[in-house]
């Protein structure tokens, strides 16, 4: 038990250093997360965002620092990682689904599984969750039936049967057509507006400065410049932000 409340960072990442064997992927990184906040971490390939937040979900372990979520420890070793997963949702750039199962069985699966939940009940609530992601009628449509924005969508009604506080998301466009992207993006942007607490690793800058309520730039393993949307995109003032955003924009 902790004695988190909402007044309290949901999410506080401190000091973090991570390394794959030699390599300092993340040098020392820290950022507290409100409840209800969307925060959009951008960057060039390599600067350590999508680690970032795959150390928050305890994917990846760290050298150094500290990460709370609901002021539990995530890496200690006592931390129970499915309590954390139920707390922490996560969606990956790849759907995952799996692809004998249709779309409802896919957001079934886990609630039924991992929490051994009433079936109806999960079946209740994955037909919601496949409404809410716009989805209706494909209950039954296998992956191979979808299209990759249609599957993207399923896996985050995947992802949101677990009743999660917090949405990782970790590029999840990057692998779609771009005439899918906006469907993923208004279901991501609809989640934000009835207020989960949504982390992203994006590329999409329009995006990030319509949803966005705090922008972290990140560069070589260190968060470079941060703020909010106006802040950073029109007032950028470390040199190697400008010289991204003028690459991208």
């Amino acid at each position: 038990m902790t004695n988190w409340t909402p007044e309290q960072p949901i999410i506080s990442i401190h000091n973090v250093r991570k390394s794959f064997g030699v390599v300092e992927v993340l040098k020392g990184v820290s950022m507290d997360i409100m409840k209800g906040e969307v925060i959009c971490i951008i960057g060039p390939s390599g600067s350590g965002k999508s680690t970032l937040i795959r150390c928050i979900n305890a994917l990846n372990d760290i050298q150094g620092g500290s990460i709370t979520v609901e002021g539990q420890e995530v890496h200690d070793d006592d931390l129970d990682r499915l309590e954390l997963r139920k707390k922490v949702g996560m969606v990956f750039q790849q759907y995952n689904l799996f692809p004998h199962k249709s779309a409802l069985e896919n957001v079934m699966m886990a609630p039924i599984k991992v929490l051994n939940e009433d079936r109806a009940e999960v079946e209740t609530r994955a037909r919601a969750l496949l409404k809410k992601v716009r989805l209706e009628g494909k209950e039954d449509n296998y992956p191979g039936e979808l299209s990759g924005g249609q599957q993207q969508r399923v896996a985050i009604a995947r992802s949101l049967a677990m009743r999660p506080d917090v949405m990782l998301f970790d590029e999840v466009t990057a692998a779609l057509d771009p005439e899918t992207v906006k469907e993923v993006l208004v279901t991501i942007k609809d989640l934000a507006a009835e207020g989960m607490t949504c982390i992203l690793v994006t590329h999409e800058m329009g995006f990030a400065r319509e949803v966005a309520d705090h922008i972290y730039f990140t560069d070589k393993g260190v968060i470079v410049e941060h703020g909010s949307p106006s802040e950073f995109f029109d007032h950028a003032s470390d040199p190697r932000t400008q010289e991204f955003l003028s690459q991208i924009l």
